[in-house]
């Protein structure tokens, strides 16, 4: 009995515990993950477009090496 009780005991103290962490987080309001969101998808939009200009102009530069 002393084993399952000692189970139990750490599921308890487990529970507790992240139950505790999760009263630290503070969430952020909608309308600042709105914004950091919007942020996030138009620097990978931007790097998006930079990539594939760069692969263009390599794919171009490559070829016109190739047909000299």
């Amino acid at each position: 009995m002393g084993k399952e009780r000692e189970i139990e005991t750490q599921r308890s103290n487990w529970g507790t515990g992240l139950k505790a962490e999760f009263n630290k987080i503070i969430w952020p309001l909608k309308e600042q993950l709105a914004k950091e969101t919007g942020a996030v998808v138009a620097a990978s939009v931007v790097l998006g477009v930079i990539i594939a200009l760069l692969d263009f102009i390599i794919q171009y530069g490559i070829e016109f090496l190739v047909n000299l």
